[in-house]
């Protein structure tokens, strides 16, 4: 039983961290028109913004943070992050302004390392053949959180804007509570590794871990697919209310049901796949069939009909796990955390570039009097991006 607490205090983590990001998902087109004014689309622009600026921070600093989980430990990283975050959670409730919004997403950006820091976790406390499934483990309870931050975030949103903000900044604060009680150190003197300025800024670390064998290559994979993905959080909400007018509570509902499927495939289906096909069959598939669901949904006209489809097209999930199950089995013990900061930054960088590219593409084909007027073309441009991801993939390793 003992065994399996760090785990379990892991997974719970990921869970609330999710619940604390999806809270605010569903009023965030509405709270941007509340301070800024504007259209929809113009809220669209507005929350890529925000969602850059957040993903630049987190760029630079993921790698700094993985570093200084690898020298000084796992424990102190978390719980700073959890604790900056919960002050980031009451900025946004307090804000009046765009720019105040803007400075949150900036302080959260910097702090939002416990992903990255529990995937460490993870890695430090598995043997090399349970990795790949343990992260399944972590994305089926991001997954659960991610169930159920949008559906009470949509019903708090009934009680205000700023209701969803209150809930996320207690939830992270008592994430950290609970952290400082029962989190144990998993960073000996055996794995430690000096901490290093070289190695901690964003280039320096993509250069020290893409050295290793077909890193460089499946880092392109990895970063490709997560701004595909990223289409989901970019638009979603603009999205299903232009076409379907969506509420927020509707939105709320079909994120929900989108986080169970993911949590499902992640903790259960991933470790039949990579149990039937190895990991690299796994990514396979996972690409093809986000290919064929974003393929779907670009087209699709009838709101019933894209509800069916959002729990779907959480079949792909098994691809990131895998994924870091693969890139985690090539990298010594003493840079698992240098390994999960690159990751970091990867997906950091995707969220720089997705939501400003997907909600531009919004922007202008969601224009009612435009002759072009597809508000499902962000799918399409998604489509193409696996489509790369996939041919890379399948290629034999790239020389080093």
């Amino acid at each position: 039983m003992k065994k399996s607490l760090p785990i379990v205090f892991i997974l719970i983590t990921v869970m609330l961290d999710a619940m604390g990001i999806g809270l605010i998902l569903p009023i965030m087109p509405d709270l941007i028109r509340e301070v800024q004014g504007g259209s929809l689309a113009n809220a669209a622009l507005w929350g890529g913004v925000l969602a850059s600026a957040f993903a630049v921070m987190q760029f630079l600093f993921s790698p700094v943070v993985g570093n200084l989980s690898d020298r000084f430990g796992r424990r102190p990283v978390m719980l700073v992050s959890l604790f900056a975050m919960a002050i980031d959670y009451l900025i946004m409730a307090f804000a009046g302004s765009i720019w105040l919004l803007l400075v949150g997403r900036i302080l959260g950006g910097i702090t939002a390392a416990t992903h990255s820091t529990a995937n460490a976790y993870m890695a430090d406390i598995s043997k090399p053949e349970e990795k790949a499934a343990n992260f399944g483990l972590i994305g089926a309870a991001f997954g659960l959180g991610f169930v159920l931050g949008p559906m009470i975030g949509g019903m708090l949103g009934t009680l205000g804007t700023r209701a969803p903000f209150y809930a996320a900044a207690a939830l992270s604060m008592l994430n950290f509570l609970l952290g400082a009680m029962v989190l144990k150190e998993t960073v000996t003197d055996a794995i430690r590794r000096p901490f290093t300025w070289t190695r901690a800024n964003p280039l320096g670390a993509f250069r020290a871990v893409s050295r290793l064998p077909g890193i460089s290559r499946l880092l392109w994979v990895y970063f490709i697919y997560s701004v595909a993905l990223y289409v989901y959080p970019a638009i979603w909400a603009y999205f299903t209310q232009e076409s379907f007018g969506w509420s927020p509570q509707m939105i709320g509902i079909s994120l929900g049901l989108f986080g169970i499927t993911a949590a499902l495939v992640q903790a259960v289906l991933i470790r039949l796949v990579l149990r039937w096909w190895g990991e690299r069959n796994t990514v396979i598939f996972g690409l093809g069939f986000d290919f064929v669901t974003f393929g779907l949904l670009a087209v699709v006209r009838n709101g019933m009909l894209a509800l069916v489809l959002t729990p779907i097209a959480a079949l792909g999930a098994v691809v990131s796990p895998a994924l870091q199950g693969i890139m985690s089995k090539a990298v010594p013990d003493n840079a698992q955390g240098e390994l999960q900061g690159v990751l970091g930054s990867v997906h950091a960088l995707s969220m720089v570039v997705s939501p400003m590219l997907m909600t531009s593409v919004f922007a202008v084909f969601a224009q009612r009097e435009s002759s072009f007027y597809l508000p499902g073309a962000p799918f399409i441009l998604s489509m193409v991006l696996l489509a790369v991801g996939l041919v890379l993939f399948m290629r034999k390793p790239l020389s080093e």
